[in-house]
């Protein structure tokens, strides 16, 4: 699928998909956005705007130069978005952002939130982004947003979490929740790292093209990771104690069982000594011909166990 964003002849920008893959690209043209894009899709976006939009397996590159590339043909940047899927499960999808001229060009494979978000915006806002770069800076503020968004969202996870852990019910369920909650904090970093890059980038790039209020957006952001930085840091380290003390919980309820059956197992041994002695195959036990031996037998068994157990109770081992 492919949107367009189009600037009216008033100046207000318009949204809309485009169907028909023969027309050529609207005038005025400041925005295309193209999901899970088809070959034929692919092929007019080549054709009306670049010369070759990156396939899937290269918006996963890592490498410095080439998530942030200047070309000829304008600026390429590989961005990294969290998606959330279904309750704390979140996937990254990397997303190619290509700015020539006036015109921004997005691609990615997956359906983004803050894309949706981001074209609300323009529909709805009184004061809409009205160039390709002012569309590109509101991305990266309503990415930044969803993050922190994400990141409290965490926070409240956490808290119930760790009331879960000592619960007996669902131990199992804590564990999944705080190993989704890992990956989404690690995606979160990630993120938030590639988007300060991102505006770095820009900021050095466009830098004589920038007026004051595009600088101002980009430092209000730029302070936002940074504040934001350290909650991931946090989260971290609180994602791993939980994980520490549900482990150590789990384990410690284990011990409890092992110990109950140690502690019968040892109660349990002068009675089956007792038995085991009565039970020999002799012909010359004396206790066999005594008229009481039998409950004398069962006595003795009951003593010895009793006697153990309060041994175990005296030294504080039960």
């Amino acid at each position: 699928m492919i949107t367009a964003c189009v600037l009216s002849p008033g100046g207000r920008p318009t949204v809309s998909e485009i169907e028909d893959l023969h027309a050529t690209l609207p005038a005025n043209t400041i925005w295309l956005d193209a999901t899970e894009a088809s070959d034929e899709e692919r092929a007019w976006l080549e054709r009306m705007v670049a010369d070759d939009v990156p396939e899937d397996d290269e918006m996963d590159d890592i490498e410095q130069s080439s998530r942030f590339r200047i070309g000829s043909g304008g600026v390429q940047i590989l961005s990294l978005f969290p998606q959330d899927i279904s309750g704390d499960d979140v996937h990254g999808v990397n997303m190619s952002l290509m700015l020539r001229g006036n015109l921004l060009l997005t691609t990615h494979e997956d359906e983004i939130s803050v894309m949706r978000l981001l074209r609300r915006r323009i529909r709805r806002s009184h004061n809409p982004p009205d160039t390709a770069l002012d569309i590109l800076l509101h991305l990266h503020e309503l990415k930044v947003d969803k993050l922190s968004d994400m990141i409290e969202k965490a926070y409240d996870t956490l808290e119930d979490t760790s009331r879960g852990i000592t619960a007996d019910d669902d131990i199992e369920g804590t564990l999944k929740s705080l190993i989704d909650l890992e990956k989404s904090n690690s995606l979160n970093l990630q993120a938030l790292y590639d988007t300060r890059r991102a505006l770095r980038f820009i900021n050095r790039s466009f830098e004589t093209q920038l007026d004051n209020h595009q600088k101002r957006i980009i430092d209000e952001i730029l302070n936002d990771i940074e504040s934001i930085l350290p909650h991931t840091q946090f989260l971290a380290n609180k994602i791993n104690f939980q994980m520490a003390a549900a482990m150590g919980y789990t384990n410690h309820k284990q011990n409890k069982i092992i110990k109950i059956f140690s502690v019968a197992a040892v109660v349990f041994m002068p009675p089956t000594w007792i038995a085991s002695v009565y039970g020999m195959n002799f012909k010359r036990i004396p206790e066999l011909d005594w008229a009481f031996g039998y409950p004398i037998s069962i006595g003795l068994m009951v003593i010895s166990a009793a006697l153990t157990y309060l041994f175990f109770r005296k030294k504080g081992w039960l």
